[in-house]
Formats: C-alpha cells, structure tokens, sequence
C-alpha cells in the first residue's frame, strides 16, 4: 500500500421542495459518487458539500472526512467547472464531471492498494467503461447524464408513474432485456448450450431466465441459477462457484459459433458488474423511494430491472457500501402485496413506437458524388470563400524557445514536428492579435498542450487553460508546463459540457467533428472569441443541442443528407489523393465551414474561414477565426478584471 496524498473533491448539496418549504438533500450525481467511494473504501480524498446548508451526516460515510463550503469560496479552476470535481494536490488540475471522476476515484484506489481486484474490475473489458465522452458514446451520455438527470426531474416534479412509467426507466429496461455479446465469450455460449440439451433431455425448462413475478411479501426476488449467473460470480470471486466445464463434448464442439445460443445480460453492461452499475443502482434506489406504495405493481411491470436490481444485491460490498450512504436497497422493504391499481391494465414497458423509431434505427449513408450539391449551392449563389492570411509569415521563434515547447521534443517525426510547428505558428498568431492583458484563454481538446502551453509562454498576462477528455494527454501536459515553471496555466480533464467558467478566447488545433461546433457553442454562449482549426469533418452528425446545415441560408438550399455529403468529401484531402480530387475536398471544407460561420453570424459575430500557411501543414488547414462586437468592446478597454481567472 502507498502513501496517501489526500486530494479534494467537491459535491454539490441540493434544495429539495417538500410540503412548500426547501430542504438541503445530497444531489443524485453526489450519491453516487459516496456510493462508489463507500464501495471502493477510498480515504484519498477529502470532500467539500457545496452548498449554502449545512449538509445531512446521516447520509454520509463515516470514514469520509467532510467540510462544507460556500459557492464563492470554491478554487477558481473547480468553479468553471460542474460538480463533481476532484482538485489534485498541486491546484491546477482539475477532473470534472461524473465518468472523469468515478474514474479517477477508481484509479486512486488502485494506486494505493493494486490488489483490489474487484475495483479494477468495475473498469470492464480494456478499462473503457464510459470512458468515452457523452459527445459521443450514446450509452455514456444515457449512464452520465440521461438517467441521472431524469431523476432529479422526476424527484424535483413526482406524477403518477405507475400509470406512465418515464422514458428513461423504458429504455433501461428494453436494455436489459438484450442479449450480450462480450469478448471471448465461445466457452460460455457451449457450455450453455450443453446445459440447454441435458434440460431437454430430463424433460425440464430451458435455458431461459425465470422471473419470479409472484414473489410473497417479505421476500426478494430469486436469483435463478443459469450459465451466465455463475460466469459473472466467479468473475467477482464469490464462493462457491460451480467451474464451468473445461472441455465440451465432440456434439457441442462441431456447432458453429453463429448457431450457439446468445447470453442473457445479468449486469448493464454484459455479463459482469461495472461502474455503469455503480453509477444505476443510486438512480434506481431514488426512484424507486419515490414510488412509494406503488413500487411493487411498477416492479411488476419491469421484470428485467427487477431482476438486476436483484442481481446487484449479491455483489459482494454493495449491501455494506449502501448502508454507509443511507440506502436500504432490499426489495423485501418494498411492500409486494397485490394494490388496487395492479387491476388496472398494464402499460407496455416497450419504448412508444416513435422513441424506438429514434433509438434503435440509425440513418442509412447517403451515397453519390458531391457535385450535384456543389452546382446546386452554386445555383444558389453559395460559393466556398476564404479570408486573406493576415500574417501569413510569422513564426514562433523556435530557436529561442524551451524545449519542452517544441514539438520536436515529444514522440513524433521530424517531418510532423515540422507540420505541428507550422500549424502552431498560425493559431498563436491568430490568438496574440486578439489577447490584451488580463484575458483567459481556453484550449479546448487540448491533448499534450502544444498549443496552451505555447499560447502560455508568449501571453504571461494572460491566463491559459487546457480542457481534455483524455488524462494521460492532460497529464503529459501538466508534466510539460512543470519543466517550463509556468505559473499562468491550469487544467480540466472533463467533456466540454462540463466547463462553465468565463474566458475570453477560445482556440482549438484540430477539434475532431462536432467539437469544433462545440467549442464554437461554448465561445458564443460566453461572448468570446475565437480560434479553431476544424478536422474529421465526416464525425459531423446531429448532436443534442444543434443539427445540421447550422445556418439559415443553408438549410434553405440542402438537406441533411447533402451536408453529410459536404461533410464526408471534407475529408478527401490527403496529399496521396489525386489533385482534383484534393481540390474538391477543400471546396467541401470551405462550404462546411462557411455555413458555420453563417451560424455564428446570427449571434452578432464576424466569423473569416481563411487557410493556415503554408497550405501543406495539414491537409485540414482551414481556421476560423470569430469574434463578437462585446469582444472587440473588451479589447478596447484592455479586458475586463471580473473576468479574470487567477491560478495559485
């Protein structure tokens, strides 16, 4: 076991109102992180409850140290952020959001003792359990932000949900009640096809699970026994677990693996007990509190839910950590007698036909040339269009610059060293014409901090902040800002939406998809400017807050099919294409991204598409370069002191 290096993390406390007068209550995102802290026993982290109110021990594990602390007196880095969020030890990184920080929590368990087994385990297969951003895993935003968010409404607004059950507890169900398929699954798959013939023989059910529907009061729900079950016991080490067996019969050894019968899920994510678990079962127990005296007949109903809220009770921890949180999660606490509204008739716990429309069909590729689109803008008086360099020959002086700046010092070669000096000289060009004194700047999708870190060094006025997804690149980066001795730089491993705090310019080097229209989302919302260089352009899809085409003028000329065209020959602009070829990309790119510029137009900004020089640094050299007239105001008077970040 190593040293404790104890960091900080900030939950949020909540007004609840109740019979017309508000009451402080832990909110659901904080429940589960205490939940998974509880699990984990971690004692690495002292948390803060934000809030105006005292927050309620009651609910709070007793070996967690816990302090209370008022909004205003929060670290600058953790109040651009949504709670929760873990401070490290230095100050200036800061991890924000739910996924990041059950992550992290996990993570921090392990380096203290690495014989947690069950821990990592909760990572899942390759350790990307929600590991990838809610922007764009579908199941990563239903886990994070869907479900969570769904019932905080649903506890903030209670209806009669055992006449309507809410969307979120549909679509978990019809979840549920899938098959999985989960790596290196063969052996299971025969030796529950093995089980599913001697039941045959000896005249007994099949292989499929039972739900006891009609279980007595007083009693919770029986786990069956089935292949699966005990797959994903002996994965947790529960004793006694029957082996499976280690060879099959000739019979079930010739039946080819598309004819083996398909596992039934015990866990949300497959076969075996997750952090998406973790990060459910908080939700569901609230949920279900809520009901009241209408739990059973809504149990009744969800059979699949039943079953792995169940389930989850047998994990070895759970029970204990759940009684450290106030939760008593038993099923045999709800009342199971039959109510009145059970005669009442069922609701299909299937999606309404519209919803399973939305979620389970996926758009069919649109297929054919770009040239029909391109003449049809053209008919229409949309031509790509592309702003003068303003400083096509300026250059950082590398020479003169620290090493750990360059990009030549880090894992790559020469001739992309070359290509990422020359992408850099354009971006911090762009960025110094627009930054006074006092400015925060914000280097979205960051990665190892080519371009923060340099923006830091050349503006020591101004303050700079890095936002990844990703901690190993943050981390890289953080070590790179530490042998510079920059004092004027923080960082935030979170998803975009999880950053609220002001700034002054935003810049991204290559934001992949619709994060560039992100960034370009949050720079709008905060009356900032902005420098961004587009990539990935075929990423572009409809996200939660914006569809495409952005712009009026183009949404009057195309359909969603043809932009996804502009977008797909986007990316035909690699230098082993043919040049006309080439040529038509670049088109595609200046159309995509004049139509954004078009968007950001409408909210009183002036927006250049223009390409970085020399044009061979990329083969994705557009920029946009936008700014607003309040950001134009700000630069006159030299910044605005309120907005000011300042990192001790």
């Amino acid at each position: 076991r190593k040293h404790l290096n104890i960091m900080h993390i900030y939950l949020s406390l909540e007004s609840l109102v109740l019979n017309g007068s508000e009451e402080p209550r832990l909110s659901l995102k904080t429940s589960i992180v205490l939940f998974l802290l509880s699990y984990c026993e971690c004692k690495c982290f002292k948390a803060f409850l934000v809030s105006s109110r005292p927050p309620d021990h009651r609910k709070l594990p007793e070996f967690l140290d816990v302090s209370a602390s008022q909004p205003e007196d929060l670290p600058q880095l953790v109040k651009g952020c949504r709670l929760p969020a873990v401070l490290d030890e230095t100050g200036r990184l800061c991890r924000a959001g739910l996924a990041v920080v059950l992550r992290h929590i996990i993570n921090k368990t392990l380096e203290v003792d690495p014989s947690r087994n069950d821990v990592q385990a909760l990572l899942g297969f390759k350790k990307t359990c929600l590991k990838a951003c809610a922007e764009v895993s579908k199941w990563t935003r239903l886990c994070e932000i869907g479900i969570p968010s769904a019932v905080e409404e649903h506890l903030q607004n209670p209806t009669n949900q055992y006449q309507q059950l809410p969307l979120f507890i549909l679509t978990l169900e019809q979840r549920l009640a899938e098959p999985v398929k989960v790596h290196n699954d063969d052996k299971i798959r025969r030796q529950k096809l093995h089980e599913q013939r001697q039941n045959e023989k000896n005249d007994s059910p099949g292989g499929k699970v039972h739900v006891d529907n009609e279980s007595q009061p007083g009693q919770s729900a029986q786990v069956p026994d089935t292949v699966e079950l005990r797959a994903a016991l002996a994965k947790l080490s529960v004793e006694p677990v029957p082996a499976l067996t280690t060879r099959e019969n000739s019979e079930i050894r010739k039946v080819k693996t598309t004819a083996l019968p398909p596992l039934e899920r015990v866990f949300a994510e497959g076969l075996y007990f997750t952090l998406t678990d973790v990060v459910l079962l908080p939700c569901i127990y609230q949920y279900l509190c809520s009901l009241q005296d209408h739990t059973a007949c809504t149990l009744r109903r969800l059979p699949h839910l039943r079953q792995w809220y169940s389930r989850v009770q047998e994990v070895p921890g759970v029970l204990r950590a759940a009684k450290a949180c106030g939760m008593t999660l038993s099923i045999a606490n709800f009342s199971m007698t039959r109510t009145l509204e059970e005669s009442v008739e069922d609701n299909p716990t299937t999606l309404p036909e519209q919803e399973q429309h939305q979620e389970m069909t996926t758009e069919l590729p649109f297929v054919g040339g770009p040239r029909p689109t391109l003449t049809k803008l053209k008919e229409n008086g949309i031509e790509a269009v592309f702003a003068p360099h303003p400083r096509p020959g300026w250059t950082l002086p590398w020479d003169n610059l620290p090493g750990a700046i360059n990009p030549a010092e880090g894992k790559m070669s020469n001739i992309r060293a070359v290509r990422k000096r020359q992408q850099l000289n354009n971006l911090v060009a762009m960025v110094i014409d627009l930054a006074r004194p006092g400015y925060t700047i914000v280097d979205f999708c960051s990665g190892t901090g080519h371009v923060g870190i340099a923006l830091a060094h050349m503006l020591p006025d101004c303050q700079v902040i890095l936002i990844e997804n990703k901690e190993e690149s943050l981390v890289r980066a953080q070590s790179r800002s530490t042998e510079l001795d920059l004092k004027n730089i923080g960082f935030i491993q979170a998803n975009l939406d999880y950053f609220i705090g002001p700034f002054h310019i935003g810049v991204a080097l290559h934001a992949c998809g619709v994060a560039t229209d992100m960034v370009m989302e949050h720079c709008i919302q905060a009356r900032a400017a902005f420098v961004i260089s587009p990539c990935c352009y075929g990423f572009i899809q409809n996200a939660v807050n914006f569809t495409f085409p952005k712009s009026k003028g183009f949404q009057e000329t195309l359909t969603n099919k043809e932009h996804m065209i502009l977008c797909r020959f986007a990316d035909q602009t690699a230098v082993q294409l043919p040049p006309e070829r080439r040529c038509i990309g670049k088109q595609c790119m200046g159309l995509v991204d004049l139509d954004r510029s078009w968007a950001a137009e409408t909210h009183g900004y002036s927006v250049q598409v223009m390409t970085m020089e020399p044009e061979s640094c990329s083969p994705k050299n557009n920029m946009l370069v936008g700014s607003s007239v309040f950001c134009r105001v700000l630069a006159e008077e030299g910044g605005n002191s309120e907005l000011e970040i300042h990192l001790h």
